[in-house]
């Protein structure tokens, strides 16, 4: 009878086993910050097929499911995937096979590195990023010279750290067909007493790059798995994209359709006669993983290279205001065509005229349009009452937070002491729009969304100053700041109904960090690491 009872009890139990539904993954013990609406905290969830089923409490998830894989996180922190709103990804994995000069603190120091790069690679065009003269002893533009010595007929083509100068040898200048009468609407070639220096500006830079080998097909494909590498290993489960041509999106495409390429992107076309026709008539694309419907259109350069386009000269330069990349004629009809479009318009924006000249006409062109989420792309200098403009809920500000500390120890030479509390005013812009994308601008500044985060909260750099924090009136709560990260950058994808979030019915994309980045000691922020990311529920 004892057999019989034992029989009749385990197959009551197999049978009740067999009635629960069955789901991909429960998730138990786990310390989890929702980012829903009214940032819950839970402690485990359910997933099935790629997506959350459920978020609650361990023991019902477990009595309600049968699970295929229950994973215990052992009080481990979790939270939703990182988005970054706003960098290079492609251009992240190209710059792995080029000379980085990030860094450098002399132009020796440059140098030493291009050369360290040609004994190794003998390359027969040499190409390099991240020089900035404002980390150097002597704060001054570069200059051609010590490259002509060097190389005298291999061309050098070197990228300031924010991409919006370029520094190239005579080499380099022939094979563009440059000379000291070379001009240009949208940029500039710097001269010393009448001979160029080499050194080019913004719109300057395009007459080079056509007359330099474009990537392989292969080559393509390994820089953005080794992007991927870079980025899944920091917790980013999507990226924006800000600036993809058609060639590209399209191996992307395919790339992520062949499984090849699991990395969630949001391409922002660049501003080219070419993608915008071919993109505006085929109409947005959305998969799970690509999203084109934005494109991104630069109205000035950048403070760093006295790009940015000031209502008044630069405090360190008389008569100098900067130049529009783009004519405010051209901008405003591109503006018009994108407002009768689908597509959504991503404008970087770095000074004050140069906000001016967006702010105003999004308002103008979106004036009988709703939901259309424009965005300005960096937003980094606002005065004159401009920060108000972003009341428009067509209209939101998307920056980068490390921008602010890498910045901060010459922007008052370029803007003044009066013109600076209006720059990198990031708890005013979210206190006026609502919502604050949140990005890195990688590999302009480092891929970590954890600079991010610490630069948010703490407005300092890794070397913790300044002490208070710079324009500490402008630091975000640790809560405004992952939402940034996740839920608000989604938002400003049109993607906050898919991700950015936990929550059933989205897609179960979330990190495991090795510290609770809501409560640990600021000065470990940086120093967090992300022990697990998953796309769709399974771990990269």
């Amino acid at each position: 009878m004892k057999k019989i009872a034992l029989a009749i009890l385990v197959s009551f139990l197999w049978s009740c086993s067999e009635d629960k539904p069955v789901v991909d993954l429960i998730v138990t013990n786990a310390n989890i910050y929702t980012v829903n609406e009214n940032f819950d905290k839970a402690e485990a969830f359910a997933v099935l097929d790629g997506k959350f089923l459920e978020i609650g409490n361990a023991k019902e998830l477990q009595e309600k499911y049968a699970a295929d894989s229950i994973w215990d996180a052992n009080g481990q922190t979790i939270v939703p995937g990182f988005i970054d709103a706003h960098c290079h990804f492609y251009n992240l994995g190209l710059e792995q096979n080029k000379v980085n000069l990030m860094g450098t603190k002399s132009f020796e120091d440059v140098m030493k590195r291009v050369l360290n790069y040609q004994n190794k690679k003998q390359a027969n065009f040499i190409v390099g990023r991240g020089w900035d003269q404002n980390d150097w002893e002597v704060k001054e533009f570069p200059n051609k010279t010590l490259l002509d010595r060097l190389f005298p007929n291999t061309p050098v083509a070197l990228t300031r750290v924010d991409g919006h100068a370029l520094l190239c040898n005579q080499a380099a200048l022939d094979l563009a067909g440059i000379t000291k009468d070379s001009k240009i609407d949208g940029g500039a070639f710097i001269k010393t007493n009448g001979e160029l220096t080499g050194v080019l500006i913004d719109n300057a830079m395009g007459l080079v790059w056509p007359h330099y080998p474009v990537p392989s097909k292969s080559e393509k494909i390994d820089a953005l798995n080794k992007a991927q590498n870079i980025c899944f290993n920091y917790g980013l489960t999507t990226v924006s994209d800000a600036g993809l041509d058609k060639d590209v999106i399209h191996l992307i495409d395919s790339l992520q359709q062949s499984g090849d390429l699991d990395m969630r992107i949001y391409a922002m076309i660049k501003n080219t006669p070419e993608n915008l026709d071919y993109f505006l008539n085929k109409g947005k694309i959305k998969t799970d993983k690509l999203n084109v419907q934005s494109v991104k259109v630069y109205a000035d350069g950048a403070l760093g290279s006295r790009g940015a386009v000031l209502k008044q000269p630069y405090s360190d330069q008389d008569n100098h205001f900067g130049a529009m990349v783009i004519g405010v004629e051209d901008y405003q009809k591109l503006a018009s065509r994108l407002a009768n479009s689908e597509y959504q318009m991503n404008t970087h924006a770095i000074g004050d005229s140069a906000n001016r000249v967006v702010l105003e006409t999004y308002n103008k062109v979106l004036e009988d349009k709703t939901d259309r989420r424009w965005r300005v792309e960096h937003a980094q200098v606002l005065t004159d009452n401009d920060l108000e403009l972003f009341v428009n809920k067509n209209v939101m500000p998307s920056v980068q937070p490390t921008h602010a500390t890498s910045d901060m120890y010459w922007a008052d030479e370029r803007l003044g002491e009066e013109r600076i509390k209006g720059a990198y005013a990031y708890k005013q812009l979210l206190d006026v729009s609502g919502k604050l994308a949140l990005g890195t601008d990688f590999p302009v500044e480092k891929v970590s969304p954890f600079l991010t985060f610490y630069a948010a909260v703490a407005r300092k750099d890794l070397d913790r100053v300044p002490t208070g924090g710079f324009q500490s009136e402008n630091k975000l709560s640790r809560e405004e700041t992952l939402k940034g990260m996740t839920i608000w950058a989604a938002y400003s994808n049109f993607e906050d109904q898919e991700k950015g979030s936990i929550e059933a019915g989205k897609l179960a994309d979330f990190i495991v960090l090795n510290r609770d980045i809501m409560t640990v000691n600021e000065t470990q922020i940086p120093n967090i690491q992300v022990l697990h990311t998953f796309v769709s529920g399974e771990e990269k």
